[in-house]
């Protein structure tokens, strides 16, 4: 009996891992961003069904680092640095709604369909859109449920504009989400978000581990 259900636990173990790593395949290749879609598109494709085996989010995360170290190679490095050079004009650009970036772009795993997610922060939704407005900006608008907390979620204003060749997405919450950044969608933890000072650290510290990686 003991031995059956070791048995069994390691099945479900490696078909965690099988659909973890065609999860992240699916979203490295095929542009997929939405974590559940791409683990459903897996289960399909492996004619894997149980709902014990579904990987979590982070398990995806986790593939996708790999696949990218493994397969996406120089050009991936480039498109990342890319972005979040884009990201930091975009911050310095946006500083009244004391920007963060969020998302791919900040956590690595960013490729070249990625857009460069930002959270604002404003009392007043329409302030970001007006600012856009004023300075010649057409932005498409949209609407994004956010967790703030494990009870509360909120529905906010979304503006998505092109610049420079890329996708730039502004995420507008309320002044006191400052305070704690919202749950992510991949661990269900508070965001990892950084300021024009910390994403300015972060892409000096990179310059010096290429320049030192080149010697």
């Amino acid at each position: 009996m003991h031995r059956a259900r070791q048995h069994a636990t390691t099945q479900t173990r490696e078909r965690r891992h099988r659909l973890a790593h065609e999860a992240a395949r699916l979203m490295a290749e095929g542009g997929i961003r939405d974590f559940h879609q791409a683990k459903l598109k897996a289960a399909s494709r492996l004619g894997i069904h149980d709902d014990a085996s579904l990987p979590r989010n982070v398990e995806i995360e986790d593939a996708l680092r790999e696949y990218q170290r493994l397969f996406a190679g120089p050009q991936h490095g480039n498109e990342l640095q890319r972005r979040r050079e884009g990201a930091l004009r975009a911050l310095e650009f946006l500083h009244a709604f004391a920007p963060r970036l969020v998302g791919p772009v900040l956590d690595g795993t960013a490729d070249a369909n990625s857009p460069v997610q930002v959270h604002l922060h404003s009392d007043d939704p329409e302030a970001v859109h007006r600012f856009l407005d004023e300075q010649g900006i057409p932005a498409e608008s949209r609407v994004r449920r956010l967790r703030l907390d494990r009870e509360r979620s909120l529905d906010v204003p979304v503006w998505v504009f092109s610049a420079e060749e890329l996708t730039f997405d502004l995420a507008v919450l309320p002044y006191d989400a400052l305070r704690q950044a919202p749950l992510s969608p991949v661990d269900e933890k508070p965001m990892r978000r950084a300021s024009q000072a910390q994403l300015r650290e972060l892409l000096s510290q990179e310059r010096i581990e290429s320049y030192l990686g080149g010697i």
